[in-house]
């Protein structure tokens, strides 16, 4: 069954990542589903429109849980993921289509102090130690660029 990718950039979650374990091959393993909405806007003027487009992404293993501890309602995300036909018979018989959305890979676009805040009002209590910073992951990768890019 083919894939296609799928990047939905400057996203932002819709609610709260929903975290919870399964059974696997190897025993439990984290499967996390969130939901991220991101904008288009089309035309100028008065013709200008804009559209919102929320996917519904499955994440699995330690990218679930890393999700789950440290993103939340209204975390900016950019998400790269394939889409595949999802193709079953429920129970009545009833043949049923859908697509199934599965992160790759998922940056965070908080700073840590943005993500720490969000979690505090959220009342998720205090804030780990080591959480993901994407100002200083950005730092990194713009010390690695060449000055004339």
């Amino acid at each position: 069954m083919a894939n296609v990718q799928v990047i939905q950039r400057h996203a932002h979650l819709a609610g709260a990542v929903k975290l919870e374990f399964v059974n696997g091959r190897d025993g439990k393993v984290a499967k996390a589903v969130l939901t991220a909405i991101s904008n288009s806007r089309r035309g100028s003027g008065e013709e200008r429109s804009e559209e919102a487009t929320a996917i519904q992404w499955t994440l699995w293993a330690k990218q679930a849980e890393h999700a789950a501890e440290y993103l939340g309602k209204g975390s900016h995300v950019n998400i790269v993921g394939r889409v595949r036909n999802n193709h079953y018979q429920d129970n009545d018989g009833v043949e049923v289509y859908g697509l199934a959305f599965t992160v790759d890979e998922i940056d965070y676009l908080d700073s840590k102090a943005e993500g720490e805040a969000r979690r505090s009002r959220e009342g998720a209590g205090d804030p780990p130690a080591a959480a993901p910073s994407a100002a200083s992951s950005r730092k990194a990768r713009n010390e690695r660029q060449p000055a004339h890019a």
